[in-house]
């Protein structure tokens, strides 16, 4: 058995598209329009991820949109969140506030963080290798929301 990938519904295929790639910086590594069932598929990576996702060697995201409709997504207690590897916590949250993000929970630890998608899925950032030393702004920042 191999991991293929995950799959969220998103409401505005756009808005989606621009937060996934324009600010948390994945890559759209194909598309499928399905006129007969009124809906796209949109497959990301991550950047590091986009030679092995091609190979079907790596997890992708899936954004699937469904033409026209106007259905509220909600999630259930069983959903968590998506997680990310990423190289610099403190660069990577910066970034996505100056693109205007919402950092729910702040990188306090030099080790994790939380966003959400246009969606509202939550998103968890890890740092790749050891903790950051904590550093200001984000030791004295506060959680905003829940994620």
């Amino acid at each position: 058995m191999r991991y293929l990938h995950t799959m969220i519904r998103v409401t505005d295929l756009d808005q989606s598209l621009d937060f996934w790639c324009d600010k948390m910086g994945m890559v759209e590594i194909r598309r499928k329009d399905v006129p007969e069932g009124k809906f796209t598929l949109v497959f990301l990576a991550g950047d590091k991820d986009v030679g092995t996702a091609k190979a079907n060697n790596a997890p992708e995201l899936e954004l699937t949109y469904n033409w026209g409709s106007d259905e509220e997504y909600n999630t259930g207690r069983s959903w968590g969140h998506l997680a990310f590897k990423v190289d610099n916590i403190y660069e990577t949250c910066q970034s996505l506030m100056d693109k205007g993000v919402i950092i729910n929970r702040p990188p306090r630890d030099g080790r994790m963080a939380f966003v959400k998608s246009p969606d509202n899925i939550s998103i968890e950032l890890l740092q790749e290798g050891e903790a950051l030393a904590p550093a200001e702004p984000w030791v004295s920042s506060q959680n905003i929301g829940v994620w």
